[in-house]
């Protein structure tokens, strides 16, 4: 992240650039540059502030218009730059409640801009009342000229000006009021003041203008809607003074109208935008949050987390905007699956929704309901499916961040399962789940930081008891081999740290070395040269090394490439973690295999069990494969009982704890 100074100054520099061509100001772009620097630090100051409030950045639209930064396209130029930096900027990151923040002070901005607008307007609009009086007092006294001058300003006045008599009584009406409420100016005499407003403000604004016709206020300002002939509203900041006769009575009300309907309009799609999702048009995921957060707080809210099914087909296939006009149909079908239903539907980004259902009927039923929604044809007959990971009815204690962590956990759960499935929330799982997830994103910080270790356990031949050699084992704390592969296949951290293993025990081991591969390390197309490179760089003989693909990764091209130029090269290679499936078996008569270790599971299943068939069958498989030429290992093996069983059955070689712990290199 940038440094704060910076960051402040780079957004006042964007900002700068924004509005300098809004309009004129006699200042050079530097002096405006820290003009504006001032007002980015007060913005800056205040979203991160607690307890929140947007009443500090109530000076920024001010400001502006002290500067006389008043152009037509000032406000929405600020809005543009200042917008964006507050959802997604350096210095907001963390905030709580951010969206919520950045809405305030974009609209506390825009409101004080309006304001200020306004104050200035009003300030010129007293100076032109003051002269309308005065004109009118020096014509009711016969001065001709004076009342030409009157009419001369009121007639051409940019802002729609009405005169009233104390009940509110249209007397006089400028041609700019009637544009405003399209209406010719003969149709305001005689009338009301009262029939200009709009229902929903009528009351407040009869009693507003009651109060100066009687005297006893002598002016106010408010933000209201006007009707139009057609009884379309028109948003208008209307300014209304007293006028006194000489005596001091009531003698007119003067009402002045700017209209600011494009501002309104502006204010209201800022905030639909910030809070909704541009391509569907549903809450996004900071109006879902906030949302939640108030029906959760109500309980009996079920949550729905979904993720379309291979929906990168459709993009990679038929194009993203077939895409998008998917995207736009599921999130119709969505809200009218849940027509009837207390729900609010979101899109949470890309190609996964969620969906938040206040006492929700069987989720069973509701979950059928979708996928009956999803799989009619849509755009082109494509038909969708979803994945969906249910949270129903969680605990009063749980916050929204980690109501959303657990859907969002169980939907993986489902989409491991396959396509079209949903799971409900597991509390069992989901600790194990966290657990194993934790473990895979510390572990790039522990390779680094020297935490994890090889170890070697001996490889024995079992027909003579002779060590063979030793076998690399990785070791993280209580963490065993296996334990350590699973989180660094999972976060991509295996290829490097399967090389760095090979170079550690490359460099440690007197004798033969016994590596085995990962999956991800075996189908590396640049493995040959990491193997080569580790040893000229420790030194090993390549005669010493016995290398052990991932059989699974050998059905690649890229597997079996691998094998054949590592044999070619000199180095002995096997397979690891052989089942004895068909097409397992097929490898050993199409690859340059000299040995293999059969897979932990089968190990443990036959020390686990009686003997019977599956027994047989291994015994029947181990035959067969060395009388191909092929030696076969055995990993894990823990106790004299089933070491004397693998010998019976005549396998090469083993290791585990019954021949020996495994141990750090400095003990070997």
């Amino acid at each position: 992240m940038s440094p704060p100074g910076r960051s402040r100054r780079e957004l006042a520099r964007a900002w700068m650039r924004a509005i300098y061509p809004t309009a004129y100001v006699p200042l050079s772009p530097a002096e405006i540059e820290l003009y504006l620097l001032d007002l980015v630090d007060v913005v800056a100051d205040a979203v991160r502030a607690e307890p929140f409030t947007a009443e500090p950045v109530a000076v920024v639209g001010s400001r502006l218009v002290e500067a006389r930064f008043t152009g037509p396209d000032t406000l929405r130029r600020t809005v543009e730059v200042l917008g964006p930096a507050l959802l997604s900027g350096p210095e907001p990151a963390g905030a709580p409640g951010l969206a919520e923040r950045a809405v305030a002070i974009l609209g506390a901005v825009g409101s004080d801009f309006a304001t200020a607008m306004r104050l200035d307007a009003f300030d010129q609009q007293e100076e032109v009342k003051q002269a309308l009086l005065a004109a009118k007092r020096r014509a009711e006294r016969g001065l001709r000229v004076s009342e030409a001058r009157f009419r001369e300003v009121f007639d051409a006045a940019g802002f729609g000006v009405v005169i009233a008599d104390p009940g509110g009584t249209c007397v006089e009406v400028n041609e700019a009021l009637a544009e405003m409420v399209d209406r010719n100016r003969a149709w305001f005499a005689g009338r009301r003041l009262v029939e200009l407003f709009h229902p929903g403000d009528a009351e407040a604004l009869a009693a507003a203008y009651r109060a100066v016709g009687e005297g006893r206020v002598e002016r106010f300002r408010e933000r209201r809607r006007l009707l139009r002939a057609d009884g379309e509203p028109v948003w208008a900041h209307l300014a209304v003074s007293l006028l006194r006769d000489d005596d001091g009575a009531p003698a007119y009300q003067v009402t002045m109208a700017e209209d600011v309907s494009e501002l309104h309009l502006l204010q209201k799609n800022l905030s639909f935008q910030l809070l909704h999702d541009s391509l569907t048009g549903l809450a996004n995921r900071q109006l879902f949050i906030s949302r939640l957060e108030a029906l959760h707080s109500r309980g009996e809210v079920t949550l729905y987390h979904l993720d379309l099914d291979g929906f990168s087909l459709v993009n990679n296939g038929l194009g993203h905007e077939v895409g998008d006009r998917l995207l736009k149909e599921v999130a119709r079908r969505l809200e009218v699956a849940f027509a009837g239903e207390e729900t609010l539907v979101a899109r949470m980004g890309g190609d996964e929704f969620a969906v938040a259902v206040v006492d929700s009927p069987a989720v069973p039923t509701l979950v059928e309901r979708i996928n009956e929604a999803l799989e009619r044809p849509m755009d082109g007959g494509v038909a969708l499916s979803c994945g969906i990971g249910v949270v129903d009815r969680p605990a009063a204690g749980w916050d929204v961040a980690e109501l959303l962590r657990a859907a969002n956990a169980t939907l993986r759960r489902a989409k491991a399962a396959g396509k079209r499935q949903w799971l409900p929330y597991d509390p069992h799982e989901d600790r194990r789940s966290r657990v194993r997830s934790a473990r895979a994103a510390r572990m790039p910080g522990a390779l680094a930081d020297g935490e994890l270790e090889v170890e070697y356990q001996p490889v024995v031949e079992l027909a003579t008891g002779r060590t063979l050699g030793h076998v690399a084992r990785l070791r993280w704390d209580e963490l065993g081999h296996d334990e350590c592969l699973e989180p660094a296949e999972a976060n991509g951290l295996a290829l490097a740290l399967g090389q760095w293993a090979l170079r550690e025990a490359a460099g440690e081991v007197a004798g033969v070395l016994f590596f085995e591969l990962s999956a991800m390390q075996s189908r590396d197309e640049d493995l040959v040269r990491a193997v080569k490179r580790t040893l000229d760089e420790t030194g090993l003989p390549a005669s010493r090394l016995r290398i052990f693909l991932d059989t699974r990764s050998m059905f690649t091209e890229t597997g079996q490439d691998n094998a054949r130029v590592l044999r070619d090269s000199g180095i002995a290679t096997g397979l690891s973690r052989f089942n004895g499936g068909q097409a397992e078996l097929s490898l050993l008569a199409e690859l340059p295999v000299g040995a293999l270790v059969l897979d932990p599971s089968v190990v443990g299943r036959l020390a686990d069990g009686p003997e019977g068939f599956l027994h047989d069958a291994i015994t029947g498989m181990v035959g067969l494969v060395r009388r191909s030429g092929t030696a076969v290992l055995v990993p894990d093996v823990h106790d004299r009982e089933r070491a004397e069983w693998w010998a019976r059955v005549e396998v090469d070689a083993a290791f585990g704890d019954h021949f020996g712990p495994a141990v750090p290199g400095y003990e070997l």
